[in-house]
């Protein structure tokens, strides 16, 4: 894939990925409205978490991290990836029927373990219910990511990353519909979630289907290529779910604090956004394409692409993160303060953005980082690093929590992540060249930090001189979009001419 390929593809992802976090905030912004922090948000954040969870370790970490370089190397080598796919297929199948219907039986024991601070009132109840009636949406989205894996790896990114887009529609419709007919919006939004999941299934599959890539179940066998799956997805189901175990780790001491779990709720919307329009497209489009390139021992072409990947990923992060750092009270004012969402909610939730923002390069270059492992199909080193990060996320949110409060965990993800970002920079050392960023890149970076500081002062300039309109329900959505578009005009101005990137290379990938 050349370099022009690689960022069309990443910007195609990145496209309805941003379009899903979009409808994600209106979603975000309708939970946080009609049900508000307080019983039912935190319920729901906290059963919801549950299948995102094992998600991670079953669809998008663990298997996919093992799947997809070795579909990739099969597809490149014509080494019949159909049946491999479809034992895979299988596979996961069994494994996710006995995991949901495990879950299912003993779900007030994952609901302590996860959020032990709801023992002992209403919370508790509430979210084993939600938790038992969400958590089927397991088994629909990791088949999902499975056909997800298989599109990818044969260039074919519009549907996978489409899919998600279907989850928030659903659940915006079903929600406004509950309103609008004076029913339970609660109701509607748990139940509608396993739905989506199974609608999801049903978009990726036809994709396939229409692709080619006909992949149906059939009879699990344990075969030398399953074995081998399973010993590379074992210790991936840590370091691909790193990030999920951190923030299950914040939720647990947020737990013991009123409102706290909603409000990391709600920060951790904010910083997804960019991390998934960014960092999870470079991430999906860069894995299938190093595993080629290392099945074709193309080293320079391998270097080319995480250097090119790197580079327009933290283009656009490092601005993201200056943002919501500098400006997070008008950005959380104007998204979530209304109904049930009060100043003191915003404020809450602002300091855990900023605090976020600080992290969010870090959790970008993990997902360019990673894949250099995984097209290797070593995910022992991820796994072991992983481990220190969560020791290091669960010593500060802990340890901490005594002195700060329920902000320890926001800190402690931050923290965790650029450890984690250490290691995977010190372990990649093994790789040799391919594995290091490019002269290009390292000139850019400094001049993308740079502009990311205009930005900045620009942004705080902007909040002093229009801080008053934020306090207008009417003028503070024109006041942070006029925010954006000067900001906005200030990074790429500046970075532009200072050859931070080129713009000409940008509306190249557009074109494409």
């Amino acid at each position: 894939m050349q370099p022009i390929r690689l960022i069309s593809s990443v910007l195609t992802v990145g496209v309805w990925t941003l379009l899903s976090r979009v409808l994600g905030f209106v979603r975000d912004v309708i939970i946080a409205n009609l049900l508000g922090p307080g019983v039912l948000m935190d319920a729901y954040v906290a059963a919801f978490r549950l299948p995102n969870l094992f998600r991670r370790f079953f669809a998008e970490g663990a298997f996919n991290a093992a799947f997809v370089p070795m579909f990739s190397k099969r597809l490149e080598a014509d080494e019949d990836p159909i049946g491999f796919a479809r034992l895979a297929l299988s596979g996961l199948c069994l494994v996710l029927l006995v995991l949901t219907a495990l879950a299912m039986i003993f779900m007030p024991a994952l609901v302590w373990a996860t959020a032990e601070g709801f023992y002992g009132d209403e919370r508790f109840g509430i979210t084993v219910e939600f938790g038992r009636i969400t958590f089927p949406y397991i088994f629909f989205i990791s088949l999902a990511a499975l056909f997800s894996g298989v599109l990818n790896a044969a260039n074919r990114f519009a549907a996978a990353a489409a899919a998600p887009v279907l989850l928030n529609i659903m659940l915006v419709t079903a929600m406004s519909v509950a309103w609008y007919q004076g029913g339970a919006v609660a109701d509607a939004l748990i139940w509608t979630i396993p739905f989506a999941g199974f609608a999801q299934l049903a978009l990726v599959w036809i994709a396939a289907d229409r692709a080619g890539l006909r992949v149906r179940p059939t009879r699990p066998r344990w075969t030398p290529e399953m074995a081998q799956l399973v010993r590379i997805a074992v210790p991936a189901a840590l370091a691909g779910g790193v990030m999920q175990v951190n923030l299950l780790v914040g939720q647990l001491v947020a737990s013991n604090y009123d409102k706290a779990v909603s409000w990391l709720y709600a920060a951790d919307r904010l910083y997804q956004l960019p991390l998934g329009v960014v960092g999870i497209a470079v991430g999906i489009v860069l894995l299938p394409d190093l595993s080629r390139r290392l099945k074709a021992d193309d080293h320079t072409g391998a270097r080319e692409a995480l250097s090119r990947a790197g580079e327009i990923s933290l283009a656009l992060t490092i601005p993201s993160a200056v943002a919501l750092m500098v400006v997070p009270l008008p950005v959380v004012s104007t998204l979530f303060e209304r109904g049930a969402f009060g100043t003191d909610d915003t404020a809450a939730t602002a300091l855990a953005v900023a605090i976020y923002g600080l992290g969010l390069p870090a959790f970008v270059l993990q997902k360019i980082l990673q894949p250099l492992f995984f097209a290797r199909e070593d995910t022992k080193s991820p796994f072991r690093y992983a481990l220190v990060a969560m020791v290091i996320n669960a010593a500060v949110a802990i340890g901490l929590a005594y002195a700060i409060g329920w902000i320890a965990a926001a800190l402690a993800t931050t923290v965790a992540g650029w450890a984690m970002v250490w290691l995977l920079l010190r372990g990649a050392r093994n790789f040799g060249n391919v594995a290091r960023f490019d002269a290009r890149f390292k000139q850019r970076l400094w001049r993308i930090i740079a502009a990311s500081v205009v930005m900045g002062a620009v942004l705080w300039v902007l909040w002093i001189l229009m801080g008053p309109l934020f306090g207008v329900p009417g003028l503070r959505v024109i006041a942070l979009l006029l925010m954006i578009v000067l900001g906005g005009l200030s990074y790429f101005g500046f970075g532009q001419l200072i050859g931070a990137f080129r713009l000409s290379e940008l509306r190249g990938a557009l074109r494409r």
